[in-house]
Formats: C-alpha cells, structure tokens, sequence
C-alpha cells in the first residue's frame, strides 16, 4: 500500500500516511482540503532499500497519480504542494512543525520526483534527528510524503483555536498575510493579529501591520518579494473574512475534541484549509473577555 488519496479510510491512518496528512485525509469531504495524495511510509521503506531513490516501480505509480490529480482539476501539469508527514508528528506533545522539508509550486512529474527524495532526505537531517531527540523519539524516522494541488493564496492564516498567548479558549488567535502562507511560518513578515470571539465570531481586538515581505509562486517554486506598498498597511482580512476563519477553526475544535492549530488560505475568495494539528502548547484553563476593536 505504497499511494493512498486523501479521503480513503487507509490514509485516516497516521502509520501509514504520517500526521499531517491522516489528518487532513479525516477532514477531506467535510472541509474544502485540497484534492491530493500520499505516498505511504511503505514507499519510504521500499525507498530507503534504494538508497531514497524512486525505484521505476514506484516511479510509475507516482506518475498515474499526477495524471490523475492533473484531470481532476483541469489542468495539465498542475502546480502542487510537497510536504513531508512523518509517522509520529503532530501529536499532542511534539508537532516536528518545520523540522521536515516543504517544497511549494512544483510542476511536472520529473520536478515532483525530485521534491519527494528531498523530503525523504529531510527526516535525516541534524536538526530533524536532534529535534526527535529533544522529544524522546527513539524509533527511526518513516516519513510519507503528501502532494495536493497547490492554493494560489491570495491570503494566508496561521490560526489558533484558543488563544496560545494568554490561555484564553473563548477566543480564536489568527495571523494573517499576503500570499502563500510561508512567510508567516517562517516569521520573515509581521502578519495582521486578529482575535475573534468564540460565541458570535465577532472581532474583540485587531492589529494590522506594516507587512514588507509576502512569499509568491515563480516559475520552478516560490519566492519572497516586497509586498506592494499599496497593500502593507491595508489589512488582510475584513472582518467577514477573519469570522469565516475563526468558524472553520471552532468547528474543527468540536469535531476533534481538542484545540487546533491551523494553516489556511483564500484564493480568489474561497477558503481552503491546508493543515490542522493540536496546539502542543496552552496554558491553563482561562476565559478572557478580550477589550474592544482598535
């Protein structure tokens, strides 16, 4: 069982498809998750036997799959996403969040063929075996690796379903940016702050920021730019796009049972949602009446 689609019962299972993509396979069909697939922790081990090579067996696999996601949405070649999902991430204690490489707008099956030895690559890197050390993980990596048809992101989220600063679960934390979301998580822009309120999804406290740098799709992969200077005091979201946010992360708290940590994204005015994990750090139990809207 080396390539399971997201939405298939198999790819629920974090042994065989890691975290990352386990999960968003259980909310694909509720939620607008991006159309994709994995290849399993099987393909690793199958890999690892090559030395992280793609042996033709599977190569031909991965080649079906991209046709196929290619005729789902419409276009040839499409753009995708390559992320790594490690058996044992976003758990409740460690998330492995950034440990594991990531490779954005990659067109064409020899490009994706490349991206997915490098994410398999990644898992051994010094900083991903000393993060694993960190947290006690013994066992020895086994990463999946997810590919989804790319959101162009006109604006991205890093979202909290409790506030993380303050302890606060009656309120939603979001960041918000220009776009793909990579900027935020890479902490290279100061993203706009909202805090919504959990009961009528309405905004208790807004900040918006000088936003300078936004990561865009270029030819071959992405890249960081000057955000237009027109667009860096404007704010990301209006308040109907932070609420339609802050609903997708509550709702998301409710099926789960626990609070999330999410990544999502606007394209063209529609909401996508591209990662959810549990928030691995909170603080105690705390309602917050937050002060009014700046």
């Amino acid at each position: 069982m080396e390539l399971l689609w997201l939405g298939h019962p198999d790819a629920h299972r974090a042994a065989l498809v890691g975290g990352k993509a386990a999960q968003l396979s259980q909310l694909t069909g509720q939620h607008r998750v991006p159309h994709g697939f994995c290849l399993t922790t099987a393909a690793h081990d199958l890999a690892m036997r090559h030395q992280h090579s793609l042996p033709e067996s599977l190569y031909q696999r991965l080649a079906a799959a991209y046709a196929a996601l290619a005729e789902h949405v419409g276009q040839g070649n499409p753009s995708v996403a390559v992320r790594s999902s490690a058996a044992d991430e976003d758990g409740a204690t460690a998330s492995f969040a950034g440990q594991h490489e990531t490779f954005l707008n990659i067109r064409g099956l020899g490009p994706l063929a490349h991206a997915v030895r490098r994410c398999w690559e990644s898992a051994y890197a010094p900083r991903a075996l000393a993060y694993r050390r960190q947290h006690g993980v013994e066992t020895p990596p086994r990463v999946a690796v997810l590919i989804q048809h790319l959101v162009a992101a006109d604006v991205s989220a890093v979202v909290f379903s409790a506030n993380p600063i303050t302890g606060a679960r009656d309120e939603v934390l979001i960041n918000a940016s220009w776009g793909l979301g990579e900027s935020i998580v890479g902490g290279t822009v100061t993203p706009d702050t909202y805090i919504v309120r959990k009961r009528d999804l309405l905004p208790a406290a807004r900040h918006v920021c000088e936003k300078r740098r936004m990561t865009v799709s270029v030819s071959g992969g992405t890249r960081e730019v000057d955000v237009p200077q027109a667009l860096r005091l404007r704010p990301a979201l209006n308040d109907a796009g932070a609420a339609e946010i802050a609903g997708l992360a509550v709702a998301l708290e409710a099926q789960l049972g626990w609070p999330v940590d999410i990544e999502c994204a606007f394209e063209q005015g529609t909401l996508y949602l591209l990662q959810c994990r549990p928030i691995t750090r909170l603080g105690p139990l705390r309602l917050h009446t937050a002060r009014q809207p700046a």
